[in-house]
């Protein structure tokens, strides 16, 4: 199964940065956090058991944060990597996952990928816990999307 030459969007690939962040577990676990924080400090505030400089602060954190994993963490990562500014042409191969473009190619075998995540737009096969690569859904035409999503489920053990 081989699919067509691709390019990277940059809008769904910064969606699909926020969604590997929100994915993670020591994130989903601070963001939780936070947000209990925020709303005890406002019931704090409302109650007039701390001052108006507390929540403040606490307020101001709880927007550092949201916007450091919304914004500024996947636009940085987005600018490093000179992978989102190439084209390339994958191919799903039975024994590897084969990658190439104008500067060269490269070669997996199933068994270096650790596990796979399906966000809106993209399929993310993950080396490690934090490394991954991604591969556009618009990469593949019609039906052949359900066919890689199949072949991909089954090649690379599926994350929760």
């Amino acid at each position: 199964m081989t699919s067509s030459f691709f390019t990277y969007n940059k809008a769904k690939v910064i969606q699909a940065l926020r969604y590997h962040f929100i994915t993670r577990r020591e994130i989903k676990i601070m963001i939780i956090l936070i947000n209990v924080f925020a709303i005890l400090s406002a019931s704090l505030f409302f109650f007039k058991k701390i001052s108006p400089l507390a929540f403040l602060v606490s307020s101001v954190l709880w927007f550092i944060l949201m916007i450091s994993f919304w914004f500024i963490l996947p636009y940085s990562i987005y600018k490093k990597a000179a992978t989102f500014k190439d084209g390339f042409t994958v191919s799903l191969e039975d024994q590897h996952l084969f990658l190439e473009n104008e500067r060269g190619s490269k070669s997996w075998p199933w068994t270096a990928f650790s596990s796979l995540i399906e966000s809106p737009h993209f399929f993310h096969l993950y080396f490690d816990s934090r490394s991954f690569f991604l591969i556009p859904k618009a990469a593949f035409e019609g039906d052949a999307v359900h066919n890689a999503r199949r072949f991909l489920g089954n090649k690379i053990m599926k994350k929760d």
